[in-house]
């Protein structure tokens, strides 16, 4: 009998810490919040729960610069309220992954301050990647690289040395060819473990070793937040796959001692799908993020070559696909599909619906971010003295700036704070929420049955129960339709169509879908819809 592993069909909720839920009243999310918002999760229908970091952290990065990796920063709890929601979750059925950040650290991290502190050559700095400069008194830095969050890549210290930070000054880059560091994060992964983790999402996998000679870039100007542009010399590097080996190997020993399976999902950037197919190799991590969904434009033609190649370069390989259509990096999906109407309504919402049913239909797994299920917007109109994402620091730009999309969830009532903190009088919210958020609160969306929430819902419900969903046999076949259409099957009869044009069509099987994105009248597919149908074929 094939052994079913819950990682290959998962539906994991992305929950950035901060602005799930405040049990605090200082405008924050913690852990207590999460842990309280748990059984809502539970109903939602998801298997489980990713946490953005929640480290002691001096949050430059909104802790994606982390001081310490075995404890909990005050901001958001502490060690005994972690364990308390594990138990909870684990009570609920509800898997817990970590977000760990092995490519750097804080500036704070007390490795990186006796690195500071030691002398040019020694073994602490060995640990990170320091370099002499270039130039008249080594006044240049060591090499051309741009950090990934604007500016140089490089920051000199008191003793004129410099070094490599590939996102922002106070996170510096470890030395992955040190061997303290692979025997370090190992520790920190049992560590968490131990705790009853039931994995990890990894920040950068694709980083961690640079180019051991640390050489110019021929295009230093490259934009390397985008996964097309990332800098070849300091990503992908070939010795990374050996710590994706012994991490594996680290889970596959917890899961020998009492069956349960502990997952890896990685944040690969590469640039093709056959390079990202070398990641989820049988000994290497369980999953990674196909972004390429993500950045396909609204177009039944850039949706069909993505899933196409991804279902031949990866899933042809034995491994499952990791599906994800938003994360807290992104513009909102309601708003990248188009300019989002009052109340949930207008072409980005009715995309961004149909979008959700495509993707939980796909074989493999699903990742959602916090508010999609809401239908939320991105927030747009923030001022600039509220601003806190370091890309906006750091470029002066509000272009790729990522605050928008992390406004703190509205879950009841008609003003700020929306019931996101307790009732203690003038607590702000870390980031503003705009007044029409509460067209988009949990509570409403609850009581409305053609809300996003309930399209969620519903949609999670179906593939838990049809055996043609989730992994499945984990094939798919693409139907002939007319132009602007998309349409396949997945195993035993049932049929997924979305509509990418604006005017209706026939649709591609007869009879009344089992759920679909927007009314869909039985033979008919209207534009901006998505559908599931049960049919002879």
């Amino acid at each position: 009998m094939k052994r079913h592993h819950w990682w290959r069909d998962a539906v994991i909720y992305q929950v950035y810490v901060r602005s799930f839920l405040d049990s605090t009243g200082d405008g924050v999310g913690d852990l207590a919040g999460v842990r309280t918002g748990l059984p809502y999760l539970k109903k939602l229908g998801v298997d489980g729960v990713w946490l953005s970091p929640f480290y002691p952290s001096p949050q430059h990065d909104h802790g994606y610069d982390v001081a310490n990796y075995r404890d909990v920063d005050p901001l958001f709890g502490d060690l005994a309220e972690f364990d308390l929601l594990m138990a909870d979750a684990r009570r609920l059925g509800l898997k817990i992954l970590l977000d760990i950040v092995p490519n750097h650290c804080s500036s704070e991290h007390p490795w990186f301050r006796a690195a500071l502190a030691a002398a040019a050559g020694s073994e602490e700095r060995a640990r990170f990647h320091f370099a002499e400069g270039r130039g008249p008194d080594g006044a240049e830095p060591p090499n051309n690289w741009h950090a990934m969050f604007g500016g140089p890549a490089w920051t000199r210290t008191g003793d004129g040395q410099w070094y490599l930070h590939m996102f922002t000054p106070e996170q510096p880059d470890w030395n992955w060819r040190h061997p303290e560091i692979p025997a370090e994060f190992e520790e920190v992964l049992r560590f968490w473990l131990d705790r009853g983790v039931d994995g990890f999402r990894i920040d950068v996998a694709a980083g961690l070793f640079k180019h051991p000679e640390l050489p110019d870039s021929d295009d230093p100007e490259a934009d390397a937040r985008t996964r097309d542009s990332v800098n070849p010399l300091a990503w992908n590097q070939p010795e990374v796959h050996e710590v994706w080996r012994r991490w594996r190997a680290v889970c596959e020993e917890y899961t020998a001692r009492d069956g349960r399976e502990r997952l890896l999902v990685g944040e690969v950037s590469v640039p093709t799908a056959r390079e990202h197919a070398a990641y989820v190799r049988p000994d290497e991590l369980h999953q990674a993020f196909f972004f390429d969904l993500l950045g396909a434009p609204w177009d039944a033609d850039a949706f069909r070559k993505v899933i196409s190649e991804a279902m031949r370069d990866i899933a042809g390989t034995g491994s499952t696909l990791t599906w994800v259509l938003n994360n807290h990096d992104q513009v909102r999906t309601v708003t990248r599909y188009g300019e989002p109407a009052p109340g949930g309504s207008g072409l980005g919402a009715a995309r961004a619906r149909a979008a959700a049913l495509l993707m939980l239909a796909l074989p493999g797994a699903a990742y959602i971010y916090q508010g999609e299920e809401l239908g939320l917007p991105e927030v747009v109109d923030l001022p600039d003295d509220v601003l806190t994402d370091p890309v906006f620091h750091r470029t002066g730009s509000r272009a790729r700036v990522r605050d928008g999309c992390r406004v703190p969830l509205p879950w009841s009532g008609q003003a700020s704070p929306f019931g996101f903190t307790t009732g203690v009088e003038g607590v702000r919210t870390w980031l503003p929420q705009p007044d029409y958020f509460a067209e988009y609160a949990t509570e409403r969306a609850l009581a409305d049955t053609r809300s996003f929430w309930h399209l969620y819902r519903d949609g999670l419900q179906l593939r838990a129960s049809l055996p043609q969903l989730g992994d499945g046999d984990g094939t798919l076949r693409w139907l002939d339709t007319e132009p602007g259409v998309l349409a396949f099957t997945r195993g035993d009869g049932l049929v997924c169509a979305v509509n990418f044009s604006t005017a209706p069509t026939t649709a591609p099987v007869p009879g009344t879908p089992l759920l679909a994105s927007g009314p869909c009248p039985a033979g008919e597919l209207p534009g901006s819809t998505a559908a599931w149908w049960l049919a002879d074929l």
